[in-house]
C-alpha cells in the first residue's frame, strides 16, 4: 500500500510499506493491504510503518489520516527533536 506523511512544513514520507500502526483517538490501530476506507484523528503518538522488512517510526503531536483504495494520507503535526 502506498503512505503519504506529510506536516505543515514539508513531506516527511512517501512510498510502499506492507503496513501502518497509529496512534488513533481510542488507542492504537494498524493498517494492512485492502483496508476499508476510514478517516480517524491521530492523537499524540508514534507512527510506525514497515517499509522492505525494516520498522521506522515518528513521534507525532496529533493529526489525521485518510485511508481509500491501499492510500494511506496521514496529515500530522511532528514532535520537536
Amino acid at each position: 500500500m502506498h503512505l503519504e506523511i506529510l506536516s505543515p512544513e514539508n513531506k516527511i514520507f512517501e512510498g510502499e510499506v506492507n503496513s501502518v500502526i497509529f496512534p488513533g483517538s481510542n488507542g492504537k490501530f494498524q493498517i494492512l493491504n485492502n483496508h476499508a476506507p476510514l478517516i480517524s484523528f491521530l492523537n499524540k503518538g508514534e507512527i510506525i510503518y514497515d517499509k522492505n522488512n525494516k520498522t521506522e517510526k515518528l513521534l507525532i503531536s496529533g493529526g489525521v489520516v485518510e485511508i481509500i483504495k491501499n492510500k494511506v494520507s496521514a496529515l500530522i503535526e511532528v514532535i520537536p527533536n
